[in-house]
């Protein structure tokens, strides 16, 4: 059973009846989500994950105290723990994980502020532009069970409607990247006979097009482990995953330079036509750098524009 139908049925089975018997006034107020830190949020739970903060939870998110106040708060955080601690074959954990709680009763301003800094509809152009992406996945990943507001299911929709700005300023960034690593550098390299170098170059040309062809499809890219899960998910995402993993996984030797540095192009080439598809360049021509200056001059905001082309990156 994955992470997250371990997650709903837990919520059920043994919390919703728990709600409905104890604080039934409440139901109306409170969402259940399975959200946040672990691979069983994004449905990349595997028997090896399961070594370590894996268990039968779900979040329960509160609204402010104008609405749950503290003792009643307190009571439900008792009711939680008081929940079966087998479920379905798995035990609940009796330390605390990893990283601190990823399940149990949350407030929800104070949950988004752990994660982002603040609450969603309050974030500033600074956050959307310095906030890593692997906190905004972790953010909006997993699935709500029971939203009874449908506050959080707002908030969550809010969030994954990234700035076009910023999403500009971020695309143009990595653009940049994947031309000077991969499109200038690797080659160079090689022929210093730096071939430590050469793979240093190929492995950030794969971060900078990994982050770029999530930007294009308007998903956030999630904490590098799982990077690659990902991306499999995402259109023509399978192909990709393969030649990124090729330019890691390979030598530099005389034999397999010249097809890294034409795979790179074939690369560069995939999203150049995105781009254009997308209307995110005015640029025509094969070099990546002048297609991430046209991205940079497309962004409608002028303090945004005028920030350093790699201020996100």
């Amino acid at each position: 059973m994955k992470g997250l139908e371990l997650a709903r049925a837990y919520w059920e089975q043994c919390g919703l009846p728990m709600i409905r018997e104890q604080f039934p006034e409440y139901e109306g107020v409170l969402a259940a989500a399975l959200c946040g830190s672990g691979s069983e949020c994004f449905g990349f739970d595997d028997e090896v994950s399961r070594d370590h903060d894996f268990e039968p939870g779900f979040c329960l998110f509160l609204p402010g105290e104008e609405v749950v106040d503290r003792k009643t708060a307190f009571q439900m955080e008792r009711a939680y723990a008081k929940l079966p601690q087998e479920f379905e074959g798995f035990s609940r954990q009796k330390m605390g994980p990893v990283g601190g709680n990823r399940h149990g009763v949350f407030r929800l301003e104070e949950y988004f502020e752990e994660k982002l800094g603040g609450p969603p509809e309050k974030l500033g152009t600074e956050q959307w532009l310095r906030l890593p992406e692997h906190a905004l996945a972790e953010a909006v990943n997993g699935e709500v069970f029971h939203d009874g507001p449908g506050l959080l299911t707002d908030l969550r929709e809010t969030l994954r409607r990234m700035p076009e700005d910023v999403r500009r300023k971020r695309l143009a960034g990595h653009l940049l990247g994947m031309a000077q690593s991969g499109q200038y550098n690797y080659s160079r390299c090689l022929r210093h006979g730096e071939s430590g170098a050469a793979q240093l170059a190929a492995g950030e040309f794969v971060r900078s097009a990994l982050a770029v062809w999530f930007l294009l499809h308007r998903t956030y890219q999630p904490y590098y482990k799982w990077s690659f899960r990902a991306l499999r998910a995402l259109p023509k995402g399978e192909e990709l995953a393969a030649s990124l993993e090729w330019l890691l996984t390979t030598e530099n030797g005389e034999a397999l330079a010249k097809d890294k540095f034409f795979c790179m192009e074939g690369i560069a080439s995939e999203v150049i036509e995105l781009l254009q598809e997308q209307g995110l360049t005015e640029a025509v021509c094969g070099d990546l750098e002048k297609h991430a200056y046209s991205v940079n001059d497309g962004i409608r905001d002028g303090e945004i524009r005028n920030l350093h082309i790699l201020y996100c990156v």
